[in-house]
């Protein structure tokens, strides 16, 4: 059973940093073909991908968030992260991690990420 487990959000101030991270657990084998995202969730809004990454180190990015987040994976450590950088009080929303493999698609419970002074 594979579970995705995130970490790292919180309040930031406009301008601040945040890391995320997100754990897999139960498939370490799978885990290193996946593709790994993080999307996000603002409140009347829809899940949209911020950034995703192959199995093979690709990656893709929402355009708002391009040259402030950066996305990177450890297959050692089955871990994803996205880095955020120059956050905006836009950003704020609940981001879940996703894997995809296959036909197989799952998904974290979510951090909260609040950006505001």
């Amino acid at each position: 059973q594979v579970q995705l487990v995130e970490s790292g959000g919180g309040l930031a101030q406009p301008g601040g940093s945040l890391r995320l991270s997100c754990v897999c657990v139960g498939s370490r084998i799978i885990f290193s073909f996946s593709t790994m995202g993080w999307y996000r969730q603002a409140p009347g809004k829809e899940r949209e991908l911020v950034a995703n990454i192959s199995g093979v180190g690709t990656t893709n990015y929402l355009d708002s968030v391009k040259g402030r987040f950066t996305i990177s994976r450890d297959n050692v450590e089955n871990t994803v992260f996205l880095q955020m950088n120059s956050l905006k009080p836009e950003d704020t929303a609940v981001y879940y991690c996703n894997q995809i493999y296959g036909v197989m698609n799952y998904w974290g419970k979510g951090t909260l990420v609040t950006v505001s002074s």
